[in-house]
């Protein structure tokens, strides 16, 4: 008999194909009233699948009386119920590492992007503006100084891409890492100010909420660019739209918002930004590696009761 899982969105089709191969999955996003479905059914499911974005409502865990695992697709954990998951002994998974090379790579790409404005050079071309004259200089990215916020996996790995341009590199954590040889600064403020370029990879969360602050902005100064591939709620985007229109910093290059995927019409209309749909981790390699790992960490809690790739903490 197959295990019982919930699936709370429909997270990728490569992955719903082989769930449903292995397991008996409910499409709990098919429900028209998700909570009067769980009232009746939620005691028949064991496991849940769910994603970063989505995670698990405090009420829907508790309306799953014989949950065991959560097995989510993504790194970012802010999501997840991890208290109320470890007091009742749910084992929790996610896919940390695959997809540390592809969100490092969309990083680097907005440091190229925005300081180069390849984007808007684009934009140039194909309005024929090049037949009115040359276009403007840009910024040189080569022997430039590369602060990181977060120098966890995929920080290091920005710092490792950084290094291909003779880049200097300097980090801010809520601690120093004693691993790394890279200079760690104590504040966010004193990072800024020494950057040309801060590259948020922090984790998301009410902890990391509005940390780039307009202080942080203003210290950036109006030479540098701010470039963000973690969480939108981590960048006080109201302070960054005013920082962008005022010049009191030089550009951005996001990836991620506060509230997506609606994006504020007043940076839509900003030249000097560089504005993606979340698609940091999005290629055929990256999410087939996070899919197998959804799956790894279900197989591995039902043959040996722990998910492969723990969330850290979890049970």
């Amino acid at each position: 008999m197959k295990h019982k899982l919930l699936q709370h969105a429909d997270i990728a089709p490569l992955l719903s194909t082989e769930l449903h191969s292995r397991y008996d999955v409910h499409p709990l996003w098919k429900e028209g009233d998700p909570a009067a479905f769980l009232a009746r059914h939620g005691g028949d499911f064991t496991g849940y699948v769910t994603s970063a974005r989505f995670g698990v409502p405090e009420a829907t865990l508790a309306a799953l009386p014989n949950l065991k695992v959560i097995s989510s697709f993504g790194v970012g954990t802010e999501t997840l119920p991890l208290a109320s998951a470890a007091a009742r002994g749910i084992a929790v998974g996610y896919t940390p590492d695959v997809l540390n090379n592809c969100v490092a790579d969309t990083a680097f790409g907005l440091v190229m992007d925005v300081a180069r404005r390849f984007s808007a050079a684009d934009r140039f071309v194909r309005r024929g503006d090049w037949l009115k004259g040359p276009y403007p200089l840009t910024t040189s990215i080569s022997g430039k100084r590369l602060g990181i916020l977060g120098l966890g996996r995929i920080g290091q790995v920005v710092a490792k891409r950084a290094s291909g341009f003779d880049m200097e590199v300097r980090y801010h954590n809520r601690r120093a890492n004693p691993a790394v040889s890279y200079i760690y600064e104590a504040t966010l403020e004193s990072l800024a100010q020494w950057a040309d370029f801060l590259v948020v990879v922090s984790a998301g969360g009410p902890e990391t909420r509005n940390l780039v602050s307009a202080s942080v902005m203003r210290a950036l100064g109006p030479t540098g660019f701010l470039i963000n591939v973690s969480r939108g709620t981590v960048v006080d985007e109201n302070a960054l739209i005013e920082a962008l229109e005022g010049g009191v910093i030089a550009g951005a290059g996001l990836d991620v918002y506060a509230d997506e995927p609606r994006v504020p019409a007043r940076l839509l209309a900003l030249e000097q930004v560089v504005l993606l749909p979340h698609l940091a981790s999005a290629t055929h390699e990256t999410r087939q590696a996070m899919a197998d790992l959804v799956l790894e960490n279900l197989d591995a809690y039902y043959a040996t009761g722990h998910a492969c790739a723990a969330v850290p903490g979890a049970v």
